[in-house]
This record gives C-alpha cells, structure tokens and sequence, in this order.
C-alpha cells in the first residue's frame, strides 16, 4: 500500500548545503502554517514561530550560533530562510511542544519540494544578551526560550538516500 504522507516521511532528508535561491512567499507561508497545527501541551499553542529572510539578519543569526558553537563555520549551511522555534519557558512541555511544530514544517517543507535542516543552540543563542536585544527588536518581550530552528531552502545537491533501519527499532507487545 502507498501513501503521499508516508512517502513525504520516508524521502525527506536533511539538506546541509542550499542553493542561494529565496523560499518562495507563498510556499513559506504553507510551511510556517503547519507549524501552527503541530500539536501542544494542553492545546496551548506555546511555541513562537520567527521566519527570517531578510540577509542580514541572516548573517547574524549565523554569527550568532557559530559563537555558541565556538566555531566559524556557517551551522545553516547557507540557507537562504532560516525558521526559529521559541516557546514559552513556563510550558513543562515547550520542548516537545517546539520540536513538533519543527516536524511539521520540516514536512510540509519536503512536500512543497523545499528542503530543510533542524539546527540546534537556540536555546543559547536566546539567553544571549544578544539574542534577548534581537526579540525585543522584532517585539516579542515575554520570556521566550530557543527550541531550535530550521535551515530552509533548495537543496544544492540530490537528497541523500536513507540508511537502512536498525534492529530493533520497533517492539511489538501483543
């Protein structure tokens, strides 16, 4: 049997090298609204999504988590957009509730034919001075902590083919 959800799930990879090309507006906003029907904790809706385009912005986004990684390296791999997944600290559920808004936008992406890469130190880049001064620029003033983010564009290369599934990933108690 066949599926188009369970094919998007099964072909999607993760991109770690995008061409310069913009993610078009309204392929953004498809993306951007599946993040909004992830589930959350008690239906409450914690995350924050922020959608980054602008080049600049881009650039210091970059700096900024290449200085938590101690490194110099771009850690979105170029990509041209650069989705951010913050929620709200007081949500005992603002990881999980963060990371599915991240699935779903990571496969509504793959389904649209744009690829993604969730990166990590959100977390880190947020608690920054820095990082508080960059939400208080763009309005949003309630304590919000970094879940991660995405590195959204086209892929510069083919997707990788998947690794085989290991042993005893599933456990059936029947």
């Amino acid at each position: 049997m066949t599926n188009p959800v369970l094919e998007n799930l099964k072909t999607r990879r993760a991109v770690r090298q995008f061409l310069p090309k913009q993610v078009e507006q309204e392929k953004l906003d498809l993306i951007l609204e599946a993040g909004t029907y992830a589930p959350t904790g008690m239906g409450k809706q914690s995350p924050v999504i922020i959608a980054v385009q602008n080049p600049e912005m881009v650039q210091k986004l970059v700096r900024l988590n290449a200085r938590v990684m101690h490194a110099e390296t771009d850690p979105y791999y170029g990509a041209p957009t650069i989705l951010l997944v913050l929620a709200d600290p007081q949500r005992g559920t603002l990881v999980e509730d963060g990371s599915c808004v991240l699935e779903n936008m990571m496969l509504a992406a793959h389904s649209l034919g744009v690829e993604s890469c969730w990166i990590h130190r959100e977390r880190e880049m947020f608690e920054s001075e820095e990082g508080k001064a960059l939400l208080h620029q763009w309005g949003l003033t309630q304590p919000l902590t970094g879940v991660g983010a995405l590195a959204l564009g086209y892929a510069a290369e083919e997707l990788p083919q998947p690794k085989p599934r290991k042993e005893g990933y599933i456990v059936k108690v029947l």
